[in-house]
């Protein structure tokens, strides 16, 4: 049966990749993909906010090769990242919004990028039985109606290989100021998306009830936001 880990979250510094220049390199590729300054200037914003040393301690837990998704991609940053600094790993970011996808695909187009493929499409539709080799869900959860949660994870799920993790980093509801802190900073970003956090011990449970076994992995911030990264085997 799967569960949920008791231990206390603690700092994985022992296993935290070292920050180097490449990814740095990276990151600047990225934001400079994208033609509309606005979009340049939230880019800059969410990288300075989801920096170099978190994509790449969550970027551990990716697969190097076969398939990845990178659910609720927006704008396609992080899976642009990814797919720079893991070459032999194909990620395919899908969205809601077809004015972020087409986004997302004119800036692949401008990097050179083969490895990423962007669409419109729906986690709750995915009906692609065992087919993907990771996933990743950053700040997604708390962004989606609370009844749509539960579905959303059901079918990546199904989606994923035996063996393969669902990455779901989001936010926890305490310590309760660390927790207003990102809840005024998400409303600035994006005053019309819902927001409901998920307390650590809630979202592990469901996500154990779906069929993962779920290890949860610090992220330590210098910045007041309640990180928390569920690694989840699929079983």
């Amino acid at each position: 049966m799967p569960e949920t880990s008791s231990a206390p979250r603690a700092s994985s510094s022992s296993t935290r990749p070292r920050v180097g220049p490449a990814g740095k390199k990276a990151i600047a590729r990225v934001i400079a993909a994208y033609d509309h300054p606005v979009v340049r200037a939230y880019a800059w914003g969410r990288f300075q906010i989801f920096r170099q040393r978190f994509l790449d301690e969550i970027g551990q837990y990716l697969p190097e090769q076969g398939v990845a998704l990178d659910v609720g991609c927006g704008f396609g940053l992080f899976a642009l990242y990814y797919a720079q600094m893991h070459p032999d790993l194909e990620i395919h970011g899908f969205d809601l919004s077809e004015k972020r996808i087409e986004m997302a695909q004119r800036a692949a187009k401008k990097l050179g990028v083969g490895n990423v493929v962007f669409r419109v499409d729906d986690a709750r539709k995915l009906k692609a039985d065992a087919r993907y080799t990771g996933a990743y869900l950053l700040d997604i959860v708390h962004h989606v109606p609370e009844e749509t949660v539960p579905p959303m994870l059901a079918e990546l799920h199904r989606a994923l290989a035996p063996g393969a993790h669902l990455l779901v980093k989001d936010l926890d509801t305490s310590p309760a100021w660390q927790r207003l802190f990102a809840h005024g900073l998400d409303l600035a970003m994006s005053p019309t998306s819902p927001v409901r956090y998920w307390p650590t011990d809630e979202l592990s449970a469901l996500l154990a009830r779906t069929g993962f076994d779920v290890k949860q992995h610090a992220m330590v911030d210098y910045l007041p936001y309640p990180h928390v990264l569920y690694v989840c085997t699929r079983q």
